[in-house]
């Protein structure tokens, strides 16, 4: 009977780690030109509420934490000056390479 009950609380144990390790975390983006109007964007699976020069994703998928998704961002957004979660953020190569893509002729607020 103990072993049976040691083996459920292990099993629920990692249930509960495996949960958070796979859990939506929360990933801002700061912008190089502000945007005019309230904005919503899916990439990479995380939908961003941009307004004004940020863009966030209060419940990202880890993949969304990627350069892919900088530039799908990016390509609705224009030029993103940072990007990043809890975790860690993008470095100035994976800028460059999100920049790459990013819409031009965005309309901005102005400043």
């Amino acid at each position: 009977m103990k072993l049976q009950s040691l083996a459920a609380a292990a099993a629920l144990t990692t249930c509960l780690f495996a949960g958070s390790a796979f859990a939506d975390g929360r990933i801002a983006v700061a912008l190089e030109n502000p945007l005019a109007a309230k904005t919503k964007v899916v990439a990479g699976g995380a939908v961003f509420v941009c307004e004004g020069a940020e863009c966030v994703s209060t419940s990202a998928p880890s993949r969304a934490l990627t350069a892919v998704s900088c530039k799908a961002l990016a390509k609705e957004v224009g030029r993103v000056a940072a990007f990043g979660g809890d975790t860690r953020s993008l470095d100035a190569d994976d800028l460059t390479r999100c920049n790459a893509s990013a819409k031009a002729g965005v309309q901005t607020a102005e400043k």
